[in-house]
């Protein structure tokens, strides 16, 4: 087994990322009482499997303070657009259904997690 097989293919973890489509990003996103982030990526794209292996990572650390969204920009459309997102792996986080910050590419773990806390912060 390969360093990136024992990374990427672990068995999934509460509070890890799900999935999002246009139709239902008002009700989760824009509606929700928690904090959120929003990861816009593509299955071809290698960046988006390191940052979807960073938030499955971190997801459990923050279950009941924000919710982790991933969206396939491949599959929906809409979204990404109204947002104008133009490169991924993008990061998009939302506080009482606004984007308050953005993270375009990839970002080491524990920057990703400081910026995690901002936001659990910003909420409290």
């Amino acid at each position: 087994m390969g360093i990136f097989d024992k990374l990427f293919n672990k068995p999934p973890k509460p509070g890890k990322p799900q999935p999002i489509t246009d139709e239902s990003f008002r009700e989760e996103v824009l509606s929700s009482d928690l904090p959120v982030v929003v990861d816009f990526w593509s299955r071809t794209c290698p960046p988006c499997q390191v940052m979807g292996g960073l938030l499955n990572e971190l997801g459990p650390e923050y279950i009941g303070k924000l919710k982790i969204f991933k969206m396939n920009v491949d599959e929906n459309r809409q979204t990404p657009g109204r947002f104008q997102i133009r490169s991924i792996p993008t990061l998009i986080l939302f506080y009482k259904g606004r984007p308050v910050d953005s993270i375009i590419g990839l970002m080491p773990l524990i920057p990703l997690r400081n910026k995690f806390d901002s936001l659990v912060r910003r909420a409290s």
